[in-house]
């Protein structure tokens, strides 16, 4: 039996604008370098970026934490392009792209966090439901944050119960829930009524709001108002903690400094600038973070020279802008964590290790192993696993146009050998009336007939068939046949797979392996499975190709030939020995078949969870499986599902897949001693690609 991979990343998502993520990605990442050796940070979805710029969130992470990885590396995609690609249906695109550059990391890392969008701009009303299907595609847990500003704390509570149950419907777990920006009197009430609404697992904590983190930086209100910095500039980082507007006698103005003030003047009040400047060494008053000149007003010669003498200068810029106007605009800055401000830096991760449970989060992090596996990384994986050992497969169908183009995609990618059969001229004019553009140096084509091994195959399946009455003139004939001709060269060792069925039935392509690739020596049976990669889960689905009314001993064979299939993929089987009837409470002949069955693998296969009979629903409903059998280690959580007759399989897989937009690889084909597979008449391009992928992995197991 496998074990559940166990987890290396964490999502860290909010559910607004300005909710104060970076002191969790901050406070996260300081903690995870203390237990991990090699961290990495990845976004998913960044916001806009200027040509020759980087994003803030990235070069913060990376610049202060040191971390080895390039800025291209850290991120999938910008927001415009995100919406872009949504407009055009190109959902599928979105996330396989993502879950690439995470794989990516993921190889090089122990562990990476990764954070969620910021929720600002335009497309920000889809960006929850966005990191709801990345975190659920990664297969990752997540921690969701929001802000205390603005909202009584029903309203924060109440919008962070809809947020974890939002994840958890989707199926991605919640390890923690952090209130962001809360008044301090009300720390304890908003954790009491966070940890009535959530499970009792789910870490529940509240951070204070803290102005030092809320204050915007004397270089944030530089780029904000377009200012020039007359002096100080090696100061730029200070936090303006509080504004105040210099417009009364100085004697006055004093009165009103307070610690990390700014202070606001016209350019021409040298009287307090001056001031301000001196206030800032005296001590007997606060020390102020900077001065802002307004109205385009420069102090005079004799002040200036002045100010350049003296030996500490704090930041003095100048604005065009008057000075009520420059206040506004002050005050609605949002303010940012930047790489160069380590005070903000600092303090977001002291104020997560005060406020937040780190060891019990580190505990659920290392512990946390991952459930099931989405489609589009049970995908990915199939490709990698392809392109670790790559195979030679055979494609007797060479000029249909489905097989065709799914060679192109499979030879650029450079995922497995191809070997078409089929006349050559005739393949290639295909290939140009359809402008494929596939380069036809990167694969073989082969003409069964003036094929130099033509001789040689006829002998061997003469050999492997005289005894029922097949000549030399039978066997050649038949070597004609592109099938046969195709499953000779799997049988000989000229190919490590075939996949056909585009044009020929599942009889045609299926009978040459029978006759000589014959079955393994532990299985007398060769059956099938799909693989349904529904919308937050792949199931197995078998037998619904081949065999039509199975006796116990078969269905069996069956379930036990799906669970080996299941655990190759990367799928744990907990198998479902499907009927009418959940546990003792039917009777009649067919239930009595799959008791007989289930049985049966239990005794051979005692290390097999399985479950028979039982009905569909108690199979995959969590809720049903456990009031029908409470005690059952498969129903409500099954993954391998075993029909009783093909008429059931074949119908129910179809029906599935139909309704909804499932996507189906298979038939696949187990218990041959090499791999053979067929599609079905009906295949999509896609279908060609996933079964070809499918068998070169079948392939590397013998």
């Amino acid at each position: 039996m496998t074990k559940k991979p166990t987890n290396k990343a964490i999502y860290i998502t909010t559910i607004e604008p300005n909710s104060g993520k970076s002191i969790v990605s901050l406070g996260l990442m300081q903690l995870l370098l203390g237990k991990a050796a090699k961290v990495g940070y990845f976004r998913p979805i960044i916001d806009d970026f200027k040509k020759g710029e980087i994003d803030n969130h990235i070069n913060t992470v990376k610049t202060y934490f040191n971390l080895d990885f390039k800025f291209e590396e850290a991120y999938a995609f910008s927001r415009s392009e995100v919406i872009r690609m949504k407009n055009e249906n190109k959902d599928d695109e979105i996330i396989s792209k993502i879950i690439e550059k995470y794989k990516a990391l993921e190889e090089r890392f122990d562990f990476v966090l990764i954070e969620g969008t910021s929720f600002t701009g335009g497309g920000s009303i889809i960006e929850f439901d966005i990191n709801v299907l990345i975190a659920k595609n990664l297969g990752i847990p997540a921690i969701i944050l929001a802000s205390g500003v603005g909202k009584t704390i029903e309203e924060l509570v109440g919008s962070l119960q809809i947020a974890y149950d939002s994840f958890r419907d989707k199926g991605v777990e919640v390890l923690s829930i952090i209130a962001n920006k809360v008044e301090l009197k009300n720390q304890s009430l908003v954790v009491t009524e966070l940890e009535k609404h959530l499970p009792s697992e789910v870490i529940v904590n509240a951070i204070p709001l803290n102005p030092i983190l809320a204050n915007a930086s004397i270089k944030e209100i530089v780029e904000e108002l377009e200012a020039t910095v007359l002096f100080g500039e090696s100061y730029i980082n200070n936090q303006a903690g509080y504004f105040s507007v210099g417009a009364m006698q100085l004697r006055n103005y004093l009165t009103h400094l307070k610690e990390n003030g700014l202070v606001i003047t016209p350019g021409d009040r040298a009287d307090i600038i001056l001031g301000a400047l001196q206030a800032n060494i005296s001590a007997n008053y606060p020390s102020i973070s900077g001065i802002v000149l307004t109205g385009g007003l420069i102090p005079e010669d004799s002040i200036i020279k002045l100010i350049e003498g003296l030996s500490d200068v704090v930041p003095i810029i100048s604005v065009k802008e008057g000075t009520f106007s420059v206040a506004n605009r002050i005050g609605a800055i949002k303010s940012q964590i930047y790489a160069q401000n380590t005070q903000k830096i600092l303090t977001s991760i002291k104020d997560f290790e005060k406020h937040v449970q780190v060891e019990a989060l580190v505990e659920r992090l290392i512990t946390f192993e991952t459930n099931g596996i989405t489609p589009r990384m049970f995908q990915y994986n199939l490709l990698q696993k392809a392109k670790s050992n790559k195979k030679h497969i055979v494609l007797p169908e060479g000029l249909d146009e489905r097989i065709l183009r799914a060679t192109k995609q499979l030879i650029d990618l450079d995922v497995v050998d191809i070997t078409l059969l089929g006349e050559e001229k005739l393949i290639e004019d295909k290939i140009a009336t359809l402008d494929i553009m596939l380069d036809l140096d990167k694969i073989t084509i082969i003409n069964p007939i003036e094929s130099k091994c033509f001789e040689a195959y006829a002998n061997a399946l003469y050999e492997l068939r005289k005894h029922k009455n097949v000549n030399l003139a039978m066997a050649k004939d038949l070597m004609e046949d592109v099938s046969y001709f195709g499953t000779m060269m799997v049988h000989m060792g000229d190919a490590d797979g075939m996949v056909s069925g585009a044009v020929h039935t599942t009889q045609h392509t299926i009978l040459p392996a029978l006759q000589f690739i014959k079955t393994k020596p532990e299985t007398s049976l060769v059956s099938s499975v799909f693989f349904m990669c529904l919308e937050d889960r792949v199931s197995v689905y078998g037998d619904c190709a081949i065999n039509p009314n199975p006796t116990s001993e078969q269905l069996a064979e069956i379930a036990m030939s799906s669970a080996t299939t299941s655990l190759s993929f990367g799928i744990e089987p907990k198998i479902a020995m499907l009927s009418y009837s959940s546990g003792t409470s039917g009777v009649g002949e067919d239930v009595e078949r799959v008791r007989k069955a289930t049985e049966i693998v239990k005794k051979i296969r005692p290390d097999l969870k399985i479950e028979g009979p039982i009905q569909y629903d108690a199979a995959v409903d969590a809720a049903v499986g456990k009031t029908k059998m409470p005690n059952s280690e498969v129903a409500g959580q099954a993954t391998v599902f075993i029909f009783p007759d093909l008429n059931t399989g074949n119908n129910t897989y179809k029906a599935v897949q139909r309704e909804t937009k499932a996507l189906a690889i298979g038939p696949i084909i187990q218990g041959l001693n090499k791999p053979v597979n067929d599609l079905s008449r009906g295949c999509t391009v896609d279908d060609v690609f996933n079964t070809v992928i499918v068998t070169a992995i079948q392939a590397q197991g013998f």
